[in-house]
């Protein structure tokens, strides 16, 4: 179902870019979650470490459902540092707090009556605001700040090519192709899935923010203290952990190209042609030339899903992705 955002002139006017390593270093322990899908972050997964205890987070980011908003406060622009953002959670009424803790608790099953869920709720407020930003930092230092240079040149390069195409198109230029999930029609912007919801944004504007870690859902954030506020899977994520890997790698891209070889090996679940270019950062018309050889060699195949085409791996490509591992 929809979630739309209806534009006055004024807002129009109000589009800005932002990102925030606090919202990075979360999406990150999210994927710790088994509910989670892994996409292209299976690199980095295999990679991190896992000798700090981050359940007390985990517990309060579902896949799906409210998590507390003081943890993600409102992003200030581009170039946030993480203590800069880590700052301002820590200034949190430790009221606010447990009252925000308490609500995540009760809309997951079993979470509020669990040892864990109990500890978050029956401490001192200030004490548990504490100790879940202390996990913070320690998510942000064992999983995300030994990557950050990566992380975030793949967010800087997002935000150029975004503004770039903003300033050259406006902005029908620039929301004709932020996101497949998106659309933009006569002074409104769509996401075409999730929750029916809608927000005339009456000259408040709209924040737009690329996510790494959040790779495979757009949100639209219009409850206060945020300034209506769409996060989006960045461009190109598909090429963030890919290196040119070792023998075997390279074997597939001579046999059947690079670019060909890296969405064989990049369809770990069912994906349009649009969602493809998109985390690739290539052309759609580039993507369905490539998605057309493979799928006539027998490595992929395509399913109609409502208004899309989505293409998943054959038996035989899967055997040809499992064998070079």
């Amino acid at each position: 179902m929809p979630v739309t955002l209806r534009f006055t002139p004024a807002d129009l006017g109000r589009v800005r870019f932002a990102m925030s390593p606090v919202w990075e270093t979360l999406g990150a322990v999210r994927l710790l979650s088994p509910e989670e899908g892994k996409g292209p972050h299976v690199p980095w997964l295999a990679a991190i470490p896992r000798d700090v205890d981050l359940r007390p987070l985990s517990i309060l980011l579902p896949r799906r459902g409210y998590t507390p908003d003081f943890w993600t406060p409102a992003p200030l622009g581009p170039a946030t540092s993480f203590a800069m953002d880590l700052a301002r959670v820590r200034l949190t009424s430790p009221r606010r707090a447990r009252a925000e803790i308490a609500r995540a608790l009760a809309e997951r099953r079993g979470a509020a009556t669990s040892e864990l869920g109990r500890s978050l709720l029956d401490g001192d407020p200030a004490g548990t605001l504490a100790r879940l930003c202390d996990l913070i930092a320690a998510a942000w230092e064992t999983m995300v700040e030994p990557y950050w240079p990566r992380v975030k040149a793949l967010l800087d390069a997002d935000l150029a090519f975004q503004s770039r195409r903003l300033a050259e198109g406006g902005i029908d230029g620039l929301f004709a192709e932020l996101h497949p999930t998106l659309r933009w029609h006569d002074g409104v912007l769509t996401r075409s899935r999730g929750d029916v919801e809608h927000r005339d944004l009456a000259g408040e504007g709209l924040v737009l923010m690329p996510s790494v870690f959040r790779w495979d859902q757009v949100l639209v954030i219009v409850e206060e203290p945020w300034q209506p506020t769409v996060v989006y899977p960045a461009r190109g994520l598909g090429t963030l952990w890919h290196s040119g890997g070792g023998d075997a790698d390279r074997a597939l891209a001579r046999l059947i190209g690079r670019t060909r070889a890296v969405l064989l090996t990049g369809l770990t679940e069912p994906t349009a042609t649009t969602t493809l270019a998109h985390r690739y950062a290539l052309a759609a018309g580039t993507v369905s030339e490539h998605l057309g050889v493979l799928r006539d060699a027998g490595l992929i195949a395509g399913e109609r899903h409502r208004h899309e085409v989505r293409y998943r791996r054959t038996g035989l490509g899967e055997g040809i992705v499992a064998g070079k591992g």
